[in-house]
């Protein structure tokens, strides 16, 4: 049986970090207790493995990042032909689309859920297995709903925030909904080095996407508290298909009338 999830390729890294950090040398306790003590970490109740995440990112940030994911993705993006480019993604996003025609099912969106369907049946067949996407001209929107994003609609939380090593920041629910997208169909039949290729054409365009804002992060006064609250805004974003709800802070509310008060 062939089964190959998208996440398994996320906890390889992770793993090998793991491995890694095992053969180094053992930090004596001094130095953990030193390290604490040196780390101002804040007080988040979405990150409570902050003590974990940090180092985790700071050896993707630092090092995977710097030396492997963004020359890697500077050199496919420059020397690839464009029209080679777009038609790889979107072949890889192709792969997706029965997915997201279930977690649209699942959410009660039949609209989007037709949409994905006329994407896949179309792209697939006159679109030449995803490299065209002629479903774009009949306006069939391309955004794609993952499990994760299920399970947010049915009241689930975020649970703690993650971050993966190569990949960056990550939740556990939507690790566990990319372990179930990767149990759908085709992605559950593809071999494993076709979905490496397919995972790492994703990930080269994903990492192009950010060029721009990268600036932002090393500016940043703490890039990973700026990359934490980036992630869960965009997962809030996509959780309510761009239109989330405006929270009210009560009490600020109540300090700014009373202020008002004063004045009057």
């Amino acid at each position: 049986m062939k089964v190959v999830q998208t996440s398994f390729y996320k906890y390889l890294f992770f793993i090998t970090f793991l491995f890694l950090s095992g053969c180094s040398s053992t930090p004596q306790e001094s130095e953990v207790e030193e390290y604490s003590a040196n780390t101002s970490f804040i007080n988040d109740s979405r990150d409570p493995l902050e003590v974990i995440n940090r180092p985790l990112w700071t050896f993707t940030w630092d090092y995977l990042d710097k030396y492997l994911a963004k020359p890697a993705s500077d050199v496919y993006t420059t020397y690839t032909p464009p029209f080679l480019r777009t038609g790889l993604y979107n072949m890889a996003l192709n792969l997706n689309e029965p997915a997201s025609i279930i977690n649209n099912l699942l959410q009660l969106k039949i609209t989007d859920a037709a949409k994905s369907t006329g994407r896949f049946v179309l792209n697939s067949t006159i679109g030449l297995l995803g490299f065209y996407d002629p479903a774009s001209d009949f306006e069939w929107s391309g955004e794609q709903e993952e499990f994760g994003e299920v399970l947010g609609t049915y009241g689930v939380g975020d649970g703690p925030y993650l971050v993966i090593p190569g990949f960056g920041p990550s939740s556990v629910r939507e690790e566990v909904g990319d372990y179930v997208d990767g149990l759908y169909w085709p992605l559950a039949i593809i071999d494993f080095w076709p979905n490496v290729v397919r995972l790492s054409i994703i990930g080269l365009e994903k990492r192009a996407a950010i060029r721009d804002q990268e600036q932002l992060i090393i500016e940043s006064e703490d890039p990973y508290e700026f990359v934490k609250n980036a992630y869960f805004q965009n997962m809030r974003y996509r959780l309510y298909d761009g239109n989330p709800p405006v929270i009210i802070d009560e009490a600020q509310e109540a300090e700014i009338d009373a202020l008002l008060e004063e004045f009057e």
